[in-house]
């Protein structure tokens, strides 16, 4: 059973979420003041989520994400900013080398944040405006194995385009997944409300 105040939470950040969208779309010329209201910020807000399910391939992630197969709920963010993502974060983001593909990392460091390398030959620099470095969890992999920010470099932080919040790896097996202090607060409300275990095994794919 799900609070009032969780459901208030929810609501908020769904409200948030679709005007977010909204006014992004609308600034881009993609609607009218009619459409905004009516097509994007309407539907969004009654009819839409704020998660959708992701199927992990690899393993770069474990032990947070053991291995292949899992089925993931993930968080969606209008926009990926240090307001709405934070370090420690595991998040979803477009494949700096493969368009049509997607990685799961977590986000370690974000604009302004120094980098130093562990090779001495490698010199330190400093993450620029909207940059972010995301790293695989996974200790025993080399960083050309891990295919994360060590082999690819620092990534555009609007590459970002969820959280993932919640994994399942069976049907006993499944749990929230860590993040931040502050994003593991912010999921709450909304794992509460859209959060449906029987759903995700359902369409689980191992």
């Amino acid at each position: 059973m799900v609070s009032l105040s969780t459901w208030f939470r929810y609501v908020a950040h769904k409200f948030e979420y679709s005007v977010s969208l909204g006014l992004k779309n609308y600034e881009g010329g993609q609607f009218t003041n009619r459409e905004l209201l009516r097509d994007f910020v309407g539907k969004n807000f009654f009819q839409g989520k704020l998660t959708y399910l992701h199927w992990n391939k690899g393993e770069e992630m474990a032990p947070t994400i053991a291995g292949k197969g899992e089925t993931l709920l993930v968080r969606k963010l209008p926009t990926a900013d240090p307001a709405h993502v934070f370090v420690g974060d595991v998040v979803i983001l477009k494949d700096p080398e493969k368009t049509d593909n997607y990685l799961v990392r977590r986000l370690s460091a974000i604009e302004g944040y120094e980098m130093v390398s562990t090779n001495e030959k490698d010199e330190p620099f400093v993450l620029e405006k909207d940059q972010c470095w995301v790293v695989a969890d996974n200790k025993n992999l080399k960083a050309k194995e891990a295919n994360d920010s060590r082999s690819f470099g620092p990534v555009n932080m609007t590459d970002i385009v969820g959280r993932v919040i919640y994994c399942l790896q069976n049907a006993v097996e499944h749990g929230r997944v860590l993040n931040s202090h502050f994003s593991m607060r912010r999921d709450s409300p909304v794992l509460a409300v859209e959060l449906d275990v029987d759903e995700m095994s359902k369409n689980h794919k191992a």
